[in-house]
């Protein structure tokens, strides 16, 4: 059984900053990808952020240059600083892990970030 379990989002103003992290805790050979989704009401939920095992990262056009992603291995957490937030990023935001042996996919409970103009 693994769990993830997230912190760090709250309410901010416009321009302001906020970082997310995800620590997995529980049984599991190791993990490959770790990843940030957000889901605002009425939209899907769509990927934010990923980093590999290797500290390969990919972001959505909206965020790039504005987020930035990374992971400390030895915590089994993955980290997202979040800045010059804007309005359209308030969301739920949800981490998801991808374990080896067996590959599955885990997510966190999500956390609530409301960016006011």
């Amino acid at each position: 059984q693994v769990q993830l379990v997230e912190s760090g989002g709250g309410l901010v103003q416009a321009g302001g900053s906020l970082k997310l992290s995800c620590a997995a805790s529980g049984t599991f050979f190791s993990i490959d990808t770790m990843g940030w989704y957000r889901q605002a009401p009425g939209k899907q939920r769509d990927l934010v952020a990923g980093i590999s095992s290797g500290g390969i990262t990919n972001y959505a056009d909206s965020v790039k240059g504005r987020f930035a992603i990374s992971r400390d291995n030895a915590k089994n957490t993955v980290y997202l600083q979040m800045n010059s937030l804007k309005p359209d990023d308030t969301a739920v935001y949800y981490c998801k892990i991808t374990t080896r042996f067996p590959r599955f996919d885990y997510w966190g409970q999500g956390t609530q970030v409301t960016v006011s103009s």
